[in-house]
């Protein structure tokens, strides 16, 4: 048994809040009209940035590398979007209004009052 998953957006989906949001039930993501949603590439963590040895940075960075090519996996499919194009997308801080979530794929629908 399967179950439907409803994700609704009534604020701001940010960093992998966007991707539990677009990834919801084909027809079932939703955002409310002033919502948004901000989408971009994995980082370390923290803001203290990686350090360590050099061996240590190497593995670090090999690890986020992976995670970025499973998030442009994660978001094309999700979205329909090409590979090449969400790549781009992910490169800063790329944020959507609620209808331009819906354009790229990262929802369905924009619930409207009385709807």
């Amino acid at each position: 048994v399967k179950s439907e998953v409803s994700t609704i957006n009534v604020g701001i989906a940010a960093s992998m809040g966007s991707l539990l949001l677009c990834g919801g039930s084909k027809g079932k993501r939703l955002a409310l009209p002033h919502s948004r949603t901000m989408i971009h590439q994995p980082g370390t963590g923290g803001g203290a940035g990686v350090q360590g040895q050099a061996e240590d940075i190497k593995v670090e960075a090999e690890r986020i590398l992976t995670i970025r090519e499973n998030v442009v996996n994660y978001y094309s499919q999700l979205t329909g979007q090409p590979r090449e194009k969400v790549m781009l997308d992910l490169d800063r801080d790329n944020f959507f209004s609620a209808q331009q979530a819906m354009e790229y794929g990262l929802i369905d629908r924009v619930i409207q009052r009385g709807s």
